[in-house]
């Protein structure tokens, strides 16, 4: 059964294309209505990223990903809330906004030569490398206790995490050699950062693990003390996989090098044939999959790989170590195509090309490879190495450093029947790198998330919050403040609808009964987002 598509076809889908229309921006906080109650040990403000300007003049963008970043704010306080928006002040929203027309390519999107230039300089603007983007449309991230907005590139921008002003861009590469790096750090609890990102240099590609330290040593710093930890070769130099995030536990940083891969030639000479970036990224299903574990404190990499079969992978839920295992579970596609399907022109279908579009899509499951952390060269082929009670996940050493996983399923067959599930979020602070229970998500019965999940893994139990035509974003998870349990807490969901104008919500639901506590609406629009954060009140 895990082989699906969208487990049941799916008829009469509503268009969501207004969900993906350009806003205006709410520089200035206003009021919000509150219905029911919104618990008044919440201060602080969840932080959303995600694009909201899809054209400048009359050109368009093509992807959803290559959308201007607009950041959100919802701050509350006292059981009230406000809203504030700002677009993002990068130089490729500057420069597009000044000219009226798309200056700066994207990942989906290749800006043409300008009419203005002469013919013989438009023709050798042709031969030039597309400069990456500076426009950070994912997330929200922390780094040395600052507030930053983060996209795939090398670029990323400081802000103020009050105000939403831009502050200063920041360029990985002016720190170490590294290329671009991901928008899904992980911290540890001191502070520490961890990210990936690749190098192109004469060696062909690397993936590098990046090490950000905890603390500031003036108030100016941003990246100062980063180093690359690691490398690691890819298997096929000229055709690295691409990668959203990385897995960590307590003592190992873990690369899945997937088989999305991004063909170098390709995008090098993707300006020169008008195409974008995206042009360059394919999905290669007779690759396996493979799973690097690097020792965090040594750098070393382990010498056995893990293989699996063809999977894709955007965002982790979790990873731990216990009895010589390394649990790694994530959210799973069994095809890799997607990344090429989220075409804006997708996305704003209705009617039968809506449905079709959904329905030729593969849905992303919980899944969780238990990997035995002890293989030497005497650890015997063909016995199945996961001797853990109640787990149906596999693990088999079949050559010299190779050992081959299948993964078992962390949800019943009830998920089947909402989409699946994507945007995963845990108790992040408490039980990150530790034994859990509970994670959280968006059911995907639609190309955006339709349904918010609550999975718990003894029993695989589902929790469903869902209301027809409203569509939620990634659940972020607040602890209380005097939690004991892991789910004592709430989780923070903006919601919106593509049939009412102006009718957007923050939802707070109780993470432990699941039940709706209130909600503050804002008359605005706000188009479906990527990532948020929680950002508590000092």
């Amino acid at each position: 059964m895990s082989m699906v598509w969208s487990t049941t076809k799916l008829k009469g889908l509503e268009c969501i294309a207004p969900l993906v229309q350009s806003v205006e921006e709410t520089p200035e906080p206003i009021a919000t209505e509150v219905c029911g109650t919104i618990p008044t040990w919440i201060r602080g403000s969840l932080l959303r990223n995600g694009p909201g300007k899809f054209e400048f003049g009359n050109q368009y963008y093509n992807h959803w990903f290559d959308g201007m970043a607009m950041l959100h704010q919802f701050k509350i306080e006292d059981g009230k809330v406000t809203y504030r928006s700002r677009f993002l002040q990068s130089d490729a929203y500057k420069k597009n906004s000044e000219r009226d027309r798309i200056m700066v390519s994207e990942f989906g999107t290749v800006a043409m030569p300008d009419p203005c230039k002469n013919f013989f300089l438009r023709f050798l603007s042709r031969f030039e490398m597309i400069e990456a983007t500076d426009n950070a449309s994912v997330s929200f991230v922390k780094y040395k206790g600052d507030c930053f907005v983060s996209t795939e590139t090398n670029y990323m921008y400081r802000v103020d995490p009050e105000s939403l002003e831009t502050q200063n861009k920041v360029d990985w590469t002016k720190f170490i050699a590294v290329n671009m790096a991901t928008a899904h750090p992980h911290t540890e609890p001191d502070g520490t950062s961890y990210n990936m990102g690749n190098s192109y240099g004469r060696k062909g590609a690397l993936y590098n693990i990046i090490k950000v330290p905890p603390m500031k040593n003036n108030p100016e710093e941003t990246l100062e003390g980063a180093k690359v930890l690691c490398s690691i070769v890819p298997a096929d130099k000229a055709r690295p996989s691409y990668y959203h995030s990385f897995a960590m536990s307590e003592n190992y940083v873990v690369f899945i090098e997937q088989p999305i891969k991004m063909d170098l030639l390709k995008i090098v000479t993707a300006k020169l044939r008008g195409k974008g970036i995206s042009e360059g990224v394919y999905w290669d299903p007779k690759q396996d999959t493979v799973f690097h574990l690097v020792e965090k404190h040594t750098g070393q990499t382990s010498s056995v790989k893990f293989h699996t079969k063809a999977l894709s992978v955007f965002h982790q839920i979790n990873a731990y170590e216990e009895d010589g295992f390394l649990m790694l579970d994530m959210c799973c596609s069994d095809n890799g195509e997607a990344i090429n399907n989220y075409l804006i022109q997708n996305l704003r279908k209705s009617g039968e090309a809506l449905d079709q579009v959904y329905n030729t899509m593969y849905r992303a499951f919980p899944r969780r490879f238990v990997l035995p952390l002890n293989v030497t060269n005497d650890t015997p082929t063909g016995v199945n190495l996961n001797t853990r009670p109640a787990s149906s996940a596999t693990s088999f050493k079949t050559a010299k450093d190779k050992v081959v996983c299948k993964f078992e399923d962390l949800h019943g067959e009830d998920l089947y029947e909402y989409g699946g599930l994507e945007f995963p979020q845990i108790n992040y602070s408490k039980f990150n790198t530790r034994p859990y229970r509970y994670f959280y998500g968006c059911g995907f019965r639609h190309l955006v998330g339709d349904s918010l999940l609550k999975i718990d893994l003894e029993g695989k139990k589902v929790k469903v919050w869902y209301q027809k035509g409203l569509f939620p974003s990634e659940p972020v998870f607040v602890p209380s403040p005097d939690a004991v349990e892991e789910d004592d807490g709430v989780i923070l969901s903006v919601v919106v609808t593509p049939t009412e104008d102006k009718s957007t919500f923050l939802l707070v639901l109780d993470a432990k009964t699941w039940e709706e506590l209130g909600r503050a609406e804002v008359p605005v629009n706000i188009p479906y987002g990527f990532h948020g954060t929680f950002n508590p009140t000092a």
